[in-house]
Parts: structure tokens; sequence; C-alpha cells
């Protein structure tokens, strides 16, 4: 793409980027994505047309990362689309506007002035010294101090919180928001609360691969898999001897299916069954049941075939 400046003009220039873009957007894009920004950001000062061909071309990116980086961008907020063009709106416009709509009207300091206590207060400047060296963006103060008062999480939660998306490598606010919500919904309130779910979360995933591997399943379970293993345990109280039952069962039959275990399990909990010894001489009962069958089958077979058998005796001469 030509740009008509002289060499003199460019040498001399400069584009600034807000610093804001740093903390607010930049964790949360993907690299060609800032990569796209930034160069229609360097073109907007030129009032240069914007194609997305010439943007594919000029910075060596196929058509599709191109079009995902222009509408990630238009989600974000910084970058409006217009019948003729796209403008980039300005990044302390948009954070100004949040830091004093009507939802949150506090500065940072006024939020850790109007946290509970002390503590909150501290909370929030180790947020910032750990997680932002020292340079979190304004509209955090207030979105901690609302999510504080939203989940009631106390300050140790809080930090752990923010903790679990830098250890992730998602220090945005979309996970982080996403994160606190199933932490709310899993009724964690306090450090112990925490400590306890992960506790739970570590038993979960530990008896997932245990039955992944005795599956033979080299895939990650399904969402569903994973809910019927959590009733099999949380719910009916299974151990994993018992579960184990189930599953050579499935195996022995060659119905490895979640749906025929679940169905075994489910059986078993609705009779009451509720230890190895209990299962198994449920089974061998089911199995002597079944021998028994057989064997009445097998003697009226018998039977009628010898009463066939005579019958024909009669018609011989």
């Amino acid at each position: 793409m030509k740009i008509s400046q002289n060499d003199k003009s460019l040498l001399f220039s400069s584009t600034e980027i807000s610093d804001v873009f740093f903390t607010e957007y930049l964790p949360e894009a993907k690299g060609d994505y800032i990569k796209v920004y930034f160069y229609m950001l360097f073109l907007s000062k030129y009032n240069k047309e914007i194609k997305i061909n010439d943007l594919s071309k000029t910075l060596s990116l196929d058509f599709p990362t191109v079009k995902d980086s222009i509408e990630f961008w238009e989600e974000k907020g910084l970058l409006v689309k217009k019948t003729d063009g796209y403008i980039l709106a300005n990044i302390q416009e948009i954070e100004l506007s949040k830091l004093y709509s009507p939802k949150v009207t506090s500065s940072p300091e006024d939020a850790i002035k109007n946290s509970q206590n002390q503590y909150r207060a501290k909370a929030i400047d180790n947020i910032n010294s750990q997680f932002f060296q020292g340079v979190m963006s304004p509209t955090w103060y207030n979105d901690i101090d609302l999510w504080f008062n939203k989940y009631g999480f106390d300050e140790q939660v809080m930090l752990a919180l923010f903790s679990y998306a830098f250890d992730k490598r998602a220090l945005h606010k979309n996970y982080i928001q996403a994160t606190a919500e199933a932490w709310s919904k899993s009724n964690i309130k306090t450090f112990n609360d925490l400590e306890s779910y992960f506790e739970k979360q570590e038993k979960r995933n530990s008896l997932n691969n245990q039955i992944s591997k005795k599956l033979n399943l080299y895939r990650k379970l399904t969402t569903y898999e994973e809910e019927d293993i959590a009733k099999w345990t949380e719910n009916y109280g299974f151990s994993i001897d018992i579960i184990d039952i189930a599953l050579k069962n499935a195996s022995s039959k060659n119905k490895i299916r979640f749906d025929y275990i679940d169905t075994l399990l489910t059986d078993w909990h609705k009779k009451d069954l509720h230890s190895v010894d209990e299962v198994n001489t449920y089974l061998n009962s089911l199995k002597q049941k079944d021998q028994k069958a057989k064997q009445v089958q097998k003697v009226a077979f018998e039977y009628t075939q010898s009463t066939f058998d005579n019958l024909e005796a009669l018609y011989e001469n």
C-alpha cells in the first residue's frame, strides 16, 4: 500500500499509542490483531483508505485473520464501521466514559477510600503491584470494587482470582469476570471455600483421568461426560471401585459408551446398591437367573425335538 508522504515527513513523525491500550486491550488481543490495529492506527494519521485485501498483502496475513482482527477491535469499541470505511475511536475517551458512567462514578482513589476496610484497600494495592507492575488502568479499580460488592469475596479470594488469571495467561476482564461468576456459583466467599473448591476440582480431574485411561480414551472428556462422572460420584456416592465394575461390564460387552455406563450405575443407585459386595452379589444373581433361563430353554428344546422325532417315527414303515 503506497503512502504519499515524503521521506522527511515519515522520518520525523511518530504514531502515539495511549498507555491505557497496554493495560486494557493488549493482554486480551492476539499478536496478529495488535499488528493490524497498529497499522490501521498508522494509516489513520494520513487519512488513507483501508481495505482488507490491502492489509492482508501489506502485513503478510491471510484474509480471514485480517477480517477477524477488524471484528475483534469493533467488538472492543476501538474501531467503528462507517458506510465509507472505518474510524478509530479515541481510547482515552472510551475509558473516561467508563470511569464516569452512571454505573461507576468513583475515581481509583475513591474506590479505595470507599472500600469496606483497610484490608480491601491493601488487596487492591497488591493486585496493582503484583500483576500490573504498579500501572493498573483506572477502570480496574472500580471493577475490582464492584466485584467485591457483587460476589462478596474476601480479600484473599480476590487476590487468588487475579493470580489464577495471571497463571492462565488470561489477565483480562472478560476471563476474570467469567471465573468470578463460576466461583460465585460454587458458593465461594472465603479462602477456605476456595481451597475446598480446588480440592474438589482436583479430585474430579483425577477421577476423569482415571476413567479416560481405563476406557483408552485418548481425548479430553466432553462437558457432558464430566457431568456424568460428577453425578456418579457426588450424587450417587459411588466409589471408583464400583464405577470400575461398570466400566469392565461395558468393556466386556463391547459397549464402551457413557450412556450405557450411566444406565448401569443409575440402575444400581435405584436399587440402593452402594458397596462392591452388594453390586457383585446383584450381578451374580443376574448370572444365575440367566443360566437357569438357558437351562430351561435347553430342556424345552430337547423335549420338543424328542417329541418331533417320535412323531416322525410313527410314519416310518
